[in-house]
């Protein structure tokens, strides 16, 4: 009975086939549960942790979340700049601590967002409301409009770069050592921290918080804001997801301008990631940042803009 029960809520926002639901990915639903019953009970163990493991907690969390936002969506899904090859190494072994899917799905579903966003298309459709968009999606299989439209992008670019092909080879492996065995053997061989603390901080807490946080990015930030580029579109400027995302919040800006390497109008304000692709500018490692100009974000705004801005 609580199997129909929620396979019933699951179905409202999945596809129905011949009056029955299909696709509910049980294994997803799984693991999703766990693992945030896990994260819950994290939590008990915070205060008997050593403050170096919060620290190196947090580090990792800043590691998953440049792996995510300026690897799998500012470079490869957007090539809104352009790095060099160790910089691309390091941000495919982030990718992989993020456990997100590789950089090639990730950036290929990711195109289809933006080109298909809000329709049956769009992998995490904001119209089938918070729940779908946030994990919903996940527990289902993809809508037949997603592959379809998918398999006629083009994602040549994304091949092409060997380390792209490379960590989708490896992925499971990546995974295992990026988002679960340095996490946890760091803490514990570096100063003494309990296997069992090192595991549910710096790998399970660390995790499900990430996650939560890039999903805010789908839901909240094209539910919840304003709109000042484009009134005509779903997402939204949203300051809660742009400081938990590590600057993605910016989404109205984003959606209208995807090519701009700073997703936002107010470069390092609020943007970390912004920062650390200017850092690695500094260093040599990144260059060809592309940018919306004022003319054309004041054009923008003049034109489809809601005027709160």
């Amino acid at each position: 009975q609580k199997r129909q029960v929620i396979e019933g809520a699951l179905c409202r926002n999945g596809y129905l086939q011949g009056g029955r639901c299909q696709g509910i990915v049980w294994r997803n639903v799984v693991f999703m549960a766990l693992l945030h019953l896990g994260a819950v009970y994290s939590l008990v163990l915070v205060p008997g942790a050593q403050p170096l493991t919060w620290i190196w907690s947090y580090a990792c969390f800043i590691i998953t979340a440049l792996g995510v936002t300026a690897g799998a969506h500012r470079l490869w899904s957007h090539r809104s700049y352009k790095a060099k090859l160790p910089l691309r190494v390091f941000l495919a072994a982030a990718n992989s601590m993020a456990f997100q899917n590789d950089i090639f799905e990730w950036a290929r579903d990711h195109r289809v967002h933006h080109k298909y966003s809000e329709t049956d298309a769009d992998p995490h459709n904001a119209m089938r409301g918070f729940f779908f968009s946030h994990v919903g999606w996940l527990f289902v299989r993809k809508h037949r409009d997603v592959i379809e439209k998918g398999k006629k992008l083009d994602v040549s670019d994304l091949l092409a770069d060997p380390v792209v092909r490379l960590q989708r080879r490896y992925y499971k492996t990546s995974v295992l050592v990026m988002c679960f065995l340095i996490p946890t053997l760091v803490p514990w061989y570096f100063w003494g921290e309990s296997l069992w603390n090192a595991y549910f901080l710096a790998s399970i807490l660390r995790y499900t918080i990430s996650l939560n946080l890039t999903w805010l990015v789908n839901s909240a930030a094209h539910m919840y804001g304003n709109r000042p580029y484009d009134k005509n579109i779903s997402p939204r400027e949203n300051r809660f997801v742009t400081f938990g995302a590590i600057g993605e919040g910016f989404h109205n800006f984003h959606h209208t301008f995807p090519f701009d390497y700073s997703t936002s109008e107010f470069g390092l304000r609020l943007n970390p990631t912004t920062c650390f692709i200017d850092l690695m500018c500094w260093f040599g490692l990144a260059s060809n940042r592309k940018k919306a100009s004022v003319e054309m974000i004041q054009a923008r705004k003049q034109r489809t803009g809601d005027g709160s801005a």
